[in-house]
């Protein structure tokens, strides 16, 4: 029994330096890169990635009980909610940077929205 507590304590600090590696790694890339998008792309991998590594190393830290349960319940509501504010927030940026195509391809759904929105604009 005390091996296997000294695997889960080995377990949970690795856990937990995989995630602080990646949220420096973020960092680093949302200093690299210039465009917003680029940023935005860093932002929500270490995001996901480092987060979900680091509440799996408090957890197998913290044991099964209640407080595992509810960091597996953060883990839950992060990797659902950040995968799609990110989304939202790079759909806005493609909406309203009028110099979006000297930066990068822009699928005909997004060119469409925007000739929609500039319309709206134009009428109102």
């Amino acid at each position: 029994m005390v091996i296997l507590s000294w695997v889960r304590l080995a377990l949970g600090i690795i856990f937990l330096l995989i995630g602080m590696f990646l949220f420096g790694i973020q960092i680093l890339a949302l200093f690299k890169f210039r465009y917003v998008l680029d940023r935005m792309q860093a932002a929500a991998m270490g995001d996901t990635l480092g987060i979900g590594s680091s509440l799996l190393g408090l957890m197998l830290l913290s044991g099964w009980n209640l407080t595992t349960a509810k960091l597996a319940l953060v883990v839950i509501f992060l990797w659902c909610s950040s995968p799609v504010s990110s989304h939202l927030i790079a759909r806005l940026e493609a909406v309203t940077n009028p110099k979006l195509e000297q930066k990068c391809e822009v699928p005909d759904e997004i060119r469409k929205s925007i000739e929609e929105q500039n319309q709206q604009r134009g009428d109102a």
